[in-house]
């Protein structure tokens, strides 16, 4: 059977994209997972189910790809989830439903993608979401994925003493961070109901997954595209041991910002020296697939909490955030801090999830400077990619951090926390003695916030490093597009989900429209 669509990747882009095309039942779609599939909430382990107290780490589950990174020298190697399993990383993610700031989508549009402005958007993040909070022009009421922020009467000791020493220090009140002017502090949206990780599977699949045109197909990793030409026709896939090919009039790949630029290479579509060195035919020079790999570093400033204050596993983690512009910056919001109300050692370290060891903020730099790629170790498709972010090579970026960090430090001696807050753990006294000092820290303790990006960016065939036009169309090539978080030009300043889903709704809309 020839496909009109195959669909590689069922997670938060691949699972909508697949759930609006077969809107159409004239239209066939085969929608391939490497990880397995759960067809309904009673199914989904625990650690899938629950964003928050489960003993099992998403870190060390199966349903997690569990990749590696370098993020500086100094680092130990860092681990890098992504989520192997229907629903993707929105199935393993921590809920966070921020959508950036306008700025970033009007940027994406000044560099020639006219078509991903803010405005051009909005009625795609409206789309996808039903707001439980906010209803108006920039909130959505009956979407697949159901959002909610916590109201005061639930907010912990700790997150309510974050807010204080918020306005205390001369930060702004923002109840809906999603509000395109808010900058500031206040309660994070997020989309767990009553505890629930809503990824695209629950939101989306659960309504397309009973429809006789989709096709789904969980645990098959795909080795490679194949063309005809300069055409994609069919993909090469493994499954219970056995290799098969199948086929296509037109193939999606939303395998992430990691697997899409991978399955690119594998399949010939890459820089062409790269290529040549793995041993892998090239079909298509492409000199940005892998490179321009962005982040969202981050930096944990933490206390030990005193013996009268409960630290609970089953209360929420996350309650509250910060965002605010550095010092010097002309990037409105490219700094953010998360407050984690029960901290844990990182499980490299071995940390446990049910063991607390106290309270921290999570500084993150939402708008880096630098940036760095994603090469193949070997033409092998289950060999893991070499991922290198590249993180502090710009003294911007260092100089941000540095300040954001010694920021956190004076957050935390604010009186609100009088009862709450017994030592400070990290970053220790000695490393806030100079820059140098702060420096080396950072440089040592700095990870990821897990929200890898733009490995194969949109932009016009004009731009070398472009991989596909804006509409997710490969340049130079026929029958193939990427939809996921790759495709975006630069990271935006939030955590990414909300912003990939967007990308997923966006480009079916433009396949339906034979765009």
């Amino acid at each position: 059977m020839k496909y009109d669509y195959i669909v590689i990747g069922a997670g938060s882009a691949g699972a909508i994209i697949a759930t609006r095309l077969t809107e159409y039942p004239s239209k066939s779609v085969l929608l391939l997972e490497a990880g397995p599939d759960y067809a309904d909430l009673e199914s989904l382990p625990d650690e899938v189910r629950y964003g928050n107290a489960i003993a099992t780490s998403i870190m060390t589950s199966d349903h997690n790809w569990q990749f590696t990174g370098r993020a500086t020298d100094e680092a130990e190697p860092m681990l890098v989830p992504r989520g192997k399993i229907t629903g993707g990383s929105s199935a393993i993610n921590a809920q966070i439903f921020l959508r950036g700031d306008p700025g970033d989508y009007d940027n994406w549009a000044e560099w020639g993608n006219d078509r991903w402005s803010f405005e051009k958007s909005l009625p795609f993040f409206r789309k996808l979401e039903t707001d439980t909070n906010y209803s108006d022009d920039f909130h959505g009421t009956d979407g697949p994925i159901i959002a909610h922020r916590f109201q005061p009467d639930a907010w912990l000791d700790s997150s309510k003493a974050f807010y204080q020493a918020c306005l205390d220090y001369g930060f702004q009140d923002t109840p809906d961070h999603n509000n395109p002017d808010s900058t500031g502090v206040g309660p994070l949206p997020l989309n767990n109901p009553n505890g629930i990780r809503w990824s695209t599977n629950l939101g989306y699949l659960s309504l397309s997954r009973h429809r006789l045109n989709l096709t789904m197909r969980p645990d098959c990793v795909v080795h490679r595209i194949e063309f005809d030409g300069n055409r994609a026709t069919s993909v090469v896939v493994e499954s219970g041991g056995e290799v098969f090919t199948v086929e296509a009039k037109e193939i999606i790949l939303s395998a992430g910002a990691v697997g899409s630029p991978q399955i690119l290479m594998l399949s010939g579509v890459g820089p062409a020296d790269h290529l040549n060195e793995v041993g892998i035919p090239v079909v298509k020079n492409a000199p940005g697939v892998g490179q321009n790999l962005r982040d969202h570093p981050l930096a944990y400033i933490s206390w030990k909490t005193k013996p009268a204050h409960e630290l609970d596993p089953n209360d929420p983690r996350l309650q509250f955030a910060l965002r605010y512009t550095a010092e010097g910056s002309e990037f409105k919001n490219d700094m953010i801090v998360y407050m984690n109300t029960f901290a844990t050692e990182r499980v490299n370290r071995g940390g446990n999830r049910m063991d607390p060891t106290g309270i921290r903020m999570i500084l993150g730099l939402d708008l880096e400077v630098g940036s760095g790629e994603l090469k193949l170790a070997s033409s092998d498709p289950h060999a893991e990619p070499i991922l290198d972010y590249n993180y502090f090579e710009e003294e911007f970026d260092l100089s941000r951090m540095r300040d954001g960090v010694r920021m956190c430090v004076t957050l935390g001696e604010n009186e609100s926390w009088n009862d709450i807050i017994e030592s400070r753990i990290d970053p220790p006294d000695d490393a806030l003695e100079s820059d140098d000092a702060l420096t080396d820290w950072l440089k040592r303790e700095v990870t990821t916030g897990h929200h890898i990006s733009c490995t194969a960016k949109m932009g016009p065939a004009t731009d070398p490093m472009a991989v596909v036009s804006q509409t997710g169309k490969v340049h130079g090539l026929e029958g193939l597009r990427v939809a996921d978080a790759s495709i975006m030009p630069d990271c935006v300043r939030s955590n990414i989900n909300v912003t990939v889903m967007m990308i997923g709704e966006r480009i079916a809309d433009m396949i339906i429209h034979g765009e």
